[in-house]
């Protein structure tokens, strides 16, 4: 066992314990959504970011909120913040030029008595209450875990535009955000993965370059990452079948 998981292991606290800070990684250059900052487009009214962090401030597990975001949009996201009275934003800081040094800044700021850390996308607005009670709940029993879906399409392994194996179905996943880890486990794993300079798709993998298991939880489908402007049409639709469900609920 490394001297990393060696510490991570002898600094554990209470199993089962949920003292959850989320951060927020908020701070890309929006690149494919044609030049607009994504985080601050308008859906039904109001700002893609405000969509994001209302239900990690309703959700009774999360105590704390760190935003990580470029440096032009710092007045922009702390004025969203006041304007719909998301308390539980305590910080807002500057990112870095990779997604992996923007997390590593907002973890940084965690308070240290945060067992857990919830890393969300600041593009994905349509968690849960459901998903963030289960994947924050899984964390604290496993310390690493994240929401999934089956993949539905067949998926294949490719070179230069040729075929080489066709990966089996049944064992495939699609990981989505918030992924939740013990504090000291992702902040080593990221510290180490950035040494490293290795390359990463998403916070999981730096757990599993430890040899560190994450569980999966069910994700949802409404669970988008907002990308592309494409993305913005199947998000309005979400939220109008959503607000038609709570329509019906009021009748």
């Amino acid at each position: 066992m490394s001297g990393l998981l060696r510490s991570f292991f002898r600094g554990r606290r209470n199993k089962g314990e949920t003292a959850c800070c989320a951060v927020v990684a908020a701070a890309g250059s929006a690149l494919r959504m044609e030049g607009q900052d994504k985080i601050l487009i308008p859906l039904n009214g109001e700002p893609l970011l405000a969509h994001t962090l209302r239900p990690l401030e309703e959700c009774p597990l999360i105590r704390e909120i760190i935003v990580v975001t470029r440096n032009d949009l710092i007045v922009d996201v702390g004025n969203l913040c006041k304007d719909y009275s998301f308390t539980k934003t305590t910080k807002i800081i500057v990112g870095g030029n990779t997604r992996m040094k923007s997390v590593l800044a907002g973890i940084s700021e965690v308070p240290g008595n945060m067992r857990l850390i919830a890393i969300h996308d600041g593009a994905r607005p349509f968690v849960t209450q459901e998903l963030l009670k289960e994947v924050i709940l899984r964390a604290a029993e496993c310390a690493a875990a994240a929401p999934a879906l089956p993949v539905k399409d067949t998926v294949k392994r490719a070179r230069n535009g040729v075929v080489e194996e066709t990966l089996q179905r049944s064992e495939l996943y699609s990981v989505q955000t918030p992924q939740v880890f013990e504090a000291a486990l992702i902040k080593g794993a990221l510290l180490k993965a950035l040494r490293d300079q290795a390359e990463l798709t998403d916070d999981c993998a730096a757990v599993e370059r430890l040899g560190m298991k994450v569980a999966l939880t069910r994700g949802n489908e409404e669970n988008i990452k907002i990308t592309t402007p494409n993305d913005l049409l199947i998000a309005e639709a979400i939220l109008e079948r959503r607000q038609e469900n709570e329509n019906w609920t009021r009748i």
